[in-house]
This record gives C-alpha cells, sequence and structure tokens, in this order.
C-alpha cells in the first residue's frame, strides 16, 4: 500500500516518467510513513480520443467527491476569476 496509477497522455519520455515515478514514490514515502517495498506506480499512456471515455467519465466524474485536485477543463473545471 499504496499502489499509485497515473494516467496520461502518451508522448512523455521514459527518462521523464521515470523522474516523475521517482518523486511520487518519495512524497508517498515522506507523507504516508510507506516503506519502499510496500509501493508500486504505474504509469498508463491514454490516447486523447479515448481520454472522455476511459478517464474523465469513469475516474474523474464519477468520483467527484473524492477529488484532491479539479481539472481544468471539462464539466467539473472550477471557473476562473
Amino acid at each position: 500500500m499504496p499502489h499509485i496509477a497515473v494516467k496520461i497522455f502518451p508522448g512523455r519520455s521514459e527518462q521523464q516518467k521515470h523522474e516523475f515515478a521517482a518523486k511520487v514514490i518519495e512524497a508517498a514515502k515522506s507523507v504516508f510513513g510507506s516503506s519502499d517495498t510496500s509501493l508500486s506506480l504505474a504509469i498508463l499512456d491514454v490516447a486523447p480520443e479515448e481520454w472522455d471515455v476511459e478517464v474523465y467519465g469513469p475516474e474523474i466524474q464519477a468520483n467527484e467527491d473524492k477529488l484532491y485536485k479539479r481539472p481544468g477543463y471539462g464539466s467539473l473545471a472550477i471557473p476562473s476569476e
């Protein structure tokens, strides 16, 4: 615990993914007190044309009450001032 899954558009390099994963893992260890052996992280590429069906609807909209950071796009976007 925990397993962290990140979904992004394709195009990031393996180096970027490894750097991101290392920083997120360090944050999880620091904040949650997790050990390195208890953590796992996956980065999944999702094509832009599939985003609404695979991510926005089932994971973002369906879990609106669990979002700690809302997106700046779509129906859940916070209006800019």
